[in-house]
């Protein structure tokens, strides 16, 4: 029976590789850099504000800390994955008034496992989006239409590890293959017979370290845990190219320039801290902060393109808290209640028009009857904007869906 259910669990898992390719993002500030960036959060994190650096939980996989692996129970199996549903409304500000549209979309988040590897220690085993692109907009030119999209991603696929050397004391990595393709098209239209594609492709095929600490003392039945994180910087590896159809219609491409992407682009280090303070086992409070120097990585354009956007500092602040009114009452009361906030300084910067988001979340934990299991259910409103300038007025609202399966896997069978 278990063979069966690790069986269906890596069906899924194959299933996610193109699922995750097929992101929901739609906004034109994902046409810079590499697309929005994602932060690892589950579901269940996401609707706590998107935190997690000092969160060490044995019932839910905590992706954003690898040391929070070691607190799984040396019984439990965990399998947990995410979708997302996605509504967008855009608002632009033109020469003749304002501009509106709205959008919908959505797809696979995340699928993550984890499993213990004795007393003290845990593994985790997963596939994560790292950034995403999609957008779809157009512009009258001289003579004629120029239209622009683009589309893709890039992806962790990912294994890390985690142990408790001493009492309190956590540690743990993660080491990602990091793939996926970004596609920016522009369809210059002259006339009915007259149109090009040129496109520009990026390909990512290269390793990410992730590293975490988290240490937690006990005061009675309160809780305090400070976490850190730390991801290396690293010059990528992959190709770039510049790709141009002379026809809509036409089958071959013409490459007119390609470069690899060593040395040329970059990620920039990143890192993490929390503070998380649980009080007894109803509430959990959690204050996060992340920093990435995005104004030392390198984004190499090709002879010739010109560019709106330059990088700066990465700084993100999320506070979330959980309550859970009773383990041991009826249904409601050990259903968990979350909210959460945050508030990001992006990394890109359009025509000097820094890029902003600020958002709120609220959601629920479900706990499945007669098992450890747990369904979660997200909303998140998000603005996003520029400044001075706020360019196109973006407003969301996620919907978020994790399923975390939660079972005693490892209990060795009585012999009569």
């Amino acid at each position: 029976m278990k063979i069966k259910r690790f069986t269906a669990i890596f069906a899924i898992v194959l299933t996610a590789l193109q699922g995750l390719a097929q992101n929901g993002t739609m906004t034109p500030y994902s046409a810079y850099g590499l697309g929005m960036l994602r932060d690892n959060a589950t579901s269940a994190q996401r609707s706590m504000g998107g935190v997690g650096y000092a969160m060490a939980s044995g019932r839910q996989t905590n992706v954003m800390n690898p040391a929070s692996y070691a607190a799984i129970d040396s019984l439990t199996f965990l399998f947990d994955m995410g979708i997302d549903l996605t509504a967008l409304w855009q608002r632009e500000k033109q020469t003749d008034g304002y501009v509106s549209d709205k959008n919908f979309g959505g797809g696979l988040d995340y699928v993550t496992m984890q499993v213990p590897l004795g007393r003290y220690m845990g593994a985790s085993v997963g596939l994560l989006p790292f950034s995403s692109v999609g957008y779809s907009f157009g512009s009258e030119i001289e003579n004629g239409i120029d239209s622009r999209q683009g589309n893709g991603s890039l992806n962790e696929l990912y294994i890390g590890i985690a142990g408790r050397p001493f009492k309190g004391f956590s540690i743990g990595a993660n080491i990602s293959y990091l793939f996926g393709t970004i596609i920016n098209e522009t369809y210059a239209t002259i006339s009915a017979s007259q149109n090009a594609v040129f496109q520009k492709q990026l390909e990512v095929r290269d390793y990410r370290l992730n590293f975490g600490a988290q240490y937690g003392i006990n005061f009675g039945a309160d809780r305090l845990t400070l976490g850190v994180t730390y991801s290396p910087s690293k010059t990528l590896l992959g190709t770039a190219r510049q790709v141009r159809y002379d026809n809509v219609q036409d089958a071959a491409p013409q490459t007119t320039d390609e470069m690899k992407l060593k040395n040329n682009f970059s990620l920039p280090e990143t890192w993490g801290a929390g503070i998380n303070y649980q009080i007894g086992r109803r509430w959990m409070l959690e204050f996060d902060y992340t920093y990435q120097p995005w104004n030392k990585a390198k984004f190499t354009t090709f002879e010739g393109e010109t560019t709106m956007q330059s990088y700066c500092n990465r700084t993100k602040y999320a506070f979330g808290m959980q309550y859970i009114p009773d383990f041991r009452g009826n249904y409601l009361k050990r259903v968990n209640y979350r909210i959460g906030a945050h508030y990001n300084n992006d990394y890109l910067s359009l025509r000097d028009n820094r890029l902003r988001e600020y958002g709120i979340s609220a959601g629920f934990g479900f706990p499945v009857p007669t098992f450890k299991s747990t369904v979660n259910v997200g909303f998140e409103w998000i603005n996003r904007q520029a400044h001075p300038n706020p360019l196109i007025r973006e407003n969301y609202l996620n919907i978020t869906i994790g399923i975390n399966f939660n079972e005693m896997w490892f209990r060795q069978s009585k012999i009569y």
